[in-house]
């Protein structure tokens, strides 16, 4: 594979043969079948590493919506998922856990091709870090318990945490196995049943994962999945009469559709995890090294298209030009290339639109008169492969810098005073996340506090875990996903009171 000066690699022929994993699932899931959509049309899945088609994918709308909500309905009103012991329901979710590991190799290809993400990380990381999240919320299955409430009268309470019922999950397509458990998991351990729809551009593993969740023993109707588009079978999901509650990741756009289809149909309940335009505030004190290597992977890790990038890097202006060169030098060294290749570090875009969307965004980036530092142009000529770019002398109200482009693009900034980096860092109507490199305690505590994000990171980047909740504030939506709260939000609280008579005490 031959590098340019850039660390690019033109992607290498061989390997598209050599690593396709046979596509086994094509047809929606539902009520523990796969089955043709009720129109008979299907649609393509491309693989971004060429431009080609992968192969035809049943093509889901509001009829087969219909009929998988009529599914999870049975399966909650009358089926034995909501009423099994949570040690029940936490063995079948420990089975299809140790599926998903059986299986991890050819799930991370499916990723792999259809997402263009990192075959070697999804293998190693990605997909291990789906079967544990299972195993946690597995864990948790037999612990969803109410209080004894201490009531001021004559009145015995307590609560009941019950299921909600049915729930949508609509899945984005940056990170189809791992944003699509962070769903599914604390849903089947609460005891729910569901609907979900992938993103268009990602529904392989998808219905991989249906597949070993029947295996694993998961009731038929518990866990259905529609692929499709947006337009029909997700807003066939938003609009459904019979759906309980939706949960969305994706853009903020989408997301106020999905809370005013919510308001128009049934007023369902609502958590959105939407885009964000995350800040990196680098300290005078930091590691300049260190610091650079940070900033690097905030912004080109899943080559951009993750939520919570540090698109905006805010560098104090005593260590700025040394950090401008360490980055120059660095980013022309991140390779860029086929994602089955293990050298690489940045596959392709996930789709033409994307890659597309992105390059506007760099050529807006230079009309509004930011500096190209590095990077800036398509790579090789097949597949939707962009180099790493960093620009500086961004100015706050750049397009680049305030917009959300969900991919390798860095606005490098320099600030003087700490109230000025938090200030500039808060002037987004974004919340999701933010980072601090600093070696001062004073600081960090300070400006952890002061920034409006519902998650910091400090002297770390991506700093995820199962048992850490995480969402946005702002436009960056609401609800956690991780951790019990992550559980909670597919639970109902009931109060419960009765009367007591002649007690001793209350």
């Amino acid at each position: 594979m031959g590098g340019d000066s850039n660390g690019s690699s033109a992607p290498c022929e061989s390997s598209f043969v050599k690593m396709m994993p046979t596509i086994k699932f094509t047809k929606l899931f539902i009520n523990g079948e796969f089955v043709d959509a009720i129109s008979g049309k299907t649609f393509e899945t491309i693989d971004p590493r060429t431009g080609e088609v992968i192969t035809r994918i049943a093509e889901g709308d509001k009829e087969d919506v219909d009929v998988a909500v009529k599914a999870a309905r049975a399966a909650f009103d009358h089926g034995p998922w909501p009423r099994m012991p949570g040690a029940e329901r936490g063995r079948i979710m420990l089975k299809f856990a140790d599926l998903i590991d059986e299986h991890a190799e050819e799930l991370a290809k499916l990723d792999t091709i259809d997402a263009g993400k990192l075959f070697g990380f999804g293998k190693a990381v990605d997909i291990p870090q789906v079967a544990h999240m299972l195993r946690y919320y597995a864990g948790a299955a037999d612990k969803i318990h109410g209080e004894v409430l201490k009531m001021s009268r004559e009145l015995q309470g307590y609560t009941l945490l019950e299921p909600i019922g049915v729930v949508g999950h609509i899945i984005p397509w940056n990170f189809p196995s791992s944003l699509l458990f962070a769903k599914v998991a604390p849903t089947l351990a609460a005891g729910c049943t569901m609907v979900v729809k992938p993103a268009e551009q990602t529904p392989l593993s998808a219905l991989y994962y249906a597949h070993l969740a029947k295996l694993a023993g998961v009731p038929d109707g518990v866990l259905n999945v529609i692929t499709g588009f947006g337009k029909t079978a997700g807003a066939a999901v938003t609009h459904h009469m019979d759906i309980d509650k939706v949960s969305f990741t994706g853009s903020t756009e989408v997301g106020r559709e999905v809370m005013q289809a919510a308001a128009k149909s049934n007023l369902k309940a609502v958590s959105l995890e939407l885009g964000g335009k995350s800040p990196l505030l680098i300290f005078d004190d930091a590691d300049v090294d260190k610091a650079a290597d940070l900033a690097l992977l905030g912004i080109l890790y899943n080559k951009g298209e993750i939520c919570v990038a540090s698109s905006r890097v805010f560098v104090q202006e005593g260590i700025y030009d040394e950090l401008v060169k360490k980055l120059q030098v660095k980013a022309k060294e991140w390779t860029v290339g086929d994602p089955f290749d293990p050298k690489v570090r940045q596959g392709p875009q996930v789709d033409k639109k994307q890659f597309e969307k992105i390059l506007t965004y760099i050529e807006h980036g230079k009309r509004e008169g930011a500096t190209l530092l590095t990077g800036g142009k398509p790579v090789g000529n097949k597949g939707y492969y962009i180099e790493p770019t960093v620009f500086t002398d961004v100015k706050d109200d750049m397009l680049i810098a305030k917009d959300e482009i969900f991919g390798p693009v860095m606005s490098l900034m320099k600030f003087k005073t700490i109230e000025e980096g938090i200030e500039r860092a808060n002037n987004t109507k974004y919340g999701l996340a933010a980072g601090i490199v600093s070696k001062n305690i004073d600081v960090i505590n300070t400006v952890s506090r002061s920034i409006r994000a519902g998650i910091i990171w400090i002297n770390c980047y991506f700093a995820f875990d199962r048992d850490c909740p995480y969402g946005g504030y702002k436009m960056s939506g609401f609800g956690r996903d991780f951790g019990m709260q992550g559980l909670h939000k597919y639970l109902h609280t009931k109060s419960v009171v009765t009367p007591i008579y002649n007690s001793p005490w209350l």
